[in-house]
């Protein structure tokens, strides 16, 4: 678990992403640090309105920089001017607002804490269904607050997610730690039946399904990809993180999978959906990383063409085995972020220009800059709406819109 330190510079809107991430990383089990130099890392939300705010934001990035050992830069001028840091030397990562939470996580499980209850937010309901994993990765210092999986019985997680619903959820968000051994404390692997049996319930909403680990949905991959093929009430988007394409690093991380399984997971469900949201998470220099290793992980990227991902430098977090080991260099691991995440751009822009012309059925989540509000396909890709209060849209709403243009990590729809 990680202590967080946020600013936010700018706009209401601003403000609103910050709540947004500040969510996010609470649900996970974060916590916010007394100043910045007790946090683990510091996330910089910056404005871009004019010059003279450029060059304040640069001076805090430098000065964040030097008091925290891990520095994430997101808002508009990170996604306007991102190469601005890059050459003013400033060691951080720059991402886009919803890609925060993930990088924070440092390629751990995120963490509900010991009394996880649904959480209704707007018009998104948040529902931990178990606490826990299988995993004992070298890594996670997790674990160690979690321990094993421990899952509620499904009709007893049903109740909460109905619960949601009839309070007002128009997106369930199943969560945990590792949603996809949900029910191996019980001798079972059902995680395909639980969503089976929420979809059932009454209402007309969507199910987006939370972080599951390769090995636990390898287990269970053709039920879990019938299961989305069957309802249409579950986004078809599934996060399950690699970490790298190395069965060499795989084995050091002690992670339970192999390259193998993680592609006969991606191959199982290209079979079932057309249109579909591959997210996935990548480590960056692992203390046993060669360049060859490296090499293996953006080939992999290559293949698998993920929609949605989370790049992350390794840090050590204390107690962890992989503490212990002999780091490679930050000159190094930076370079190395570098062209995974150049590469991610560029295979999540193709993503979203492919779409231009299409027409989905999106669900209006929650308001965005101005007066845009902020939709989801079904593939839980985002969409953006604009003058949504002169259109009368507000979020909780269905509609059907043309993908107009889009950007690296969403498109713009018009509603017909």
């Amino acid at each position: 678990m990680a202590r967080y330190h946020i600013e936010t510079y700018g706009c209401t809107a601003n403000r609103g992403e910050s709540r947004v991430i500040e969510q996010a990383l609470r649900d996970g089990g974060h916590h916010r640090a007394e100043g910045v130099e007790e946090a683990d890392v510091a996330i910089l939300n910056t404005c871009t309105v004019v010059e003279k705010t450029e060059r304040n934001m640069l001076r805090r990035a430098e000065e964040l920089e030097r008091e925290t050992a891990d520095l994430i830069v997101t808002g508009c001028m990170a996604l306007a001017q991102g190469e601005a840091f890059r050459e003013a030397g400033v060691d951080a990562r720059v991402l886009h607002w919803d890609d925060v939470p993930g990088a924070v996580l440092n390629g751990e499980c995120p963490t509900p804490t010991p009394d996880s209850e649904p959480v209704l937010d707007g018009v998104v309901g948040i529902l931990p269904i178990a606490r826990g994993c299988m995993s004992d990765c070298s890594y996670c210092i997790t674990k160690k607050a979690t321990g094993r999986i421990d899952s509620p019985p499904i009709e007893e997680n049903v109740a909460k997610a109905r619960a949601l619903v009839h309070a007002g959820a128009k997106e369930i968000r199943v969560t945990g730690q590792d949603t996809g051994v949900y029910g191996w404390d019980a001798g079972e692997r059902t995680l395909h039946e639980l969503l089976d049996r929420i979809c059932d319930i009454d209402g007309e909403f969507r199910v987006r399904v939370g972080m599951a680990n390769p090995k636990g949905v390898h287990g269970i991959r053709e039920e879990l990809a019938r299961v989305f093929a069957e309802n249409e009430k579950l986004y078809n988007f599934l996060h399950v993180p690699v970490q790298s394409g190395s069965n060499d690093v795989l084995g050091d991380m002690r992670r339970q999978h192999q390259v193998r399984e993680f592609v006969e997971v991606v191959e199982t469900f290209d079979a079932h959906l057309d249109h579909w949201t591959l997210s996935t998470d990548f480590i960056v220099g692992f203390p046993t990383e060669t360049d060859a290793d490296h090499r293996k992980s953006l080939e992999l990227f290559e293949r698998v063409r993920p929609e949605k991902v989370n790049v992350t430098r390794f840090s050590k977090r204390p107690g962890t085995d992989a503490a212990e080991m002999k780091g490679l260099g930050g000159t190094l691991k930076k370079e190395r972020s570098k062209e995974m995440v150049d590469l991610k751009m560029r295979l999540v822009g193709e993503a979203h220009e492919e779409m231009v012309g299409e027409t989905h059925e999106v669900l209006v989540v929650e308001p965005g800059t101005g007066d845009s509000v902020k939709c989801y396909d079904e593939a839980y890709r985002q969409v953006i709406v604009t003058d949504a209060e002169e259109r009368g849209i507000e979020p909780g709403e269905f509609h059907e819109v043309e993908i107009t243009s889009a950007e690296t990590v969403y498109c713009f729809g018009e509603p017909i």
